[in-house]
């Protein structure tokens, strides 16, 4: 039997390897996968940009506690990942901001995402994990990311 492609690498017992190793068993149809590829990230990048066009305090918020989280799941290359990811992110909504479109576009990209993701599971045949535990929310960008360092051969 061949072994998981998400496997505790260094510290079996860390919690974002229990957490990675649990998200992985409601996304292993190869479709699903794709889907989560794309779609994650611009749910990430529309519900930021969301939050900014309310207040960018909110939005600012809003990525300290998730780096706070990520940092406290024990992977450094995680944490500083997510870290450059949300600076890239900020860089586009400010973009988008600027142009005049950023709440409607983050919206309409949001709405659509998630549709796809609902799309993606009907055809696991699973449901979401974040319906059982929240922090799923907060994992699946990881999952995302545990792919690309698997592809490029590096250790989490």
């Amino acid at each position: 039997m061949q072994a998981s492609p998400i496997e505790p690498l260094e510290h079996p017992q860390r919690r974002v390897d229990q957490l990675l190793a649990h998200y992985e068993t409601s996304h292993r149809n190869p479709t699903n996968e794709r889907i989560h590829y794309t779609a994650i990230p611009l749910i990430m990048l529309t519900l930021l940009g969301m939050m900014y066009a309310a207040s960018p305090w909110l939005a600012y918020a809003f990525l300290a506690a998730s780096l706070v989280y990520y940092l406290r799941l024990g992977s450094m290359r995680f944490t500083c990942t997510m870290t450059v990811l949300s600076l890239l992110m900020l860089a586009i909504i400010q973009a988008l901001d600027a142009a005049g479109i950023l709440l409607g576009t983050s919206v309409a990209v949001f709405v659509i995402a998630w549709v796809f993701q609902f799309i993606g599971h009907k055809i696991e045949g699973k449901k979401p994990s974040f319906l059982e535990d929240v922090q799923y929310l907060w994992v699946g960008p990881l999952f995302v990311l545990s792919k690309l360092f698997i592809k490029l051969g590096w250790r989490w």
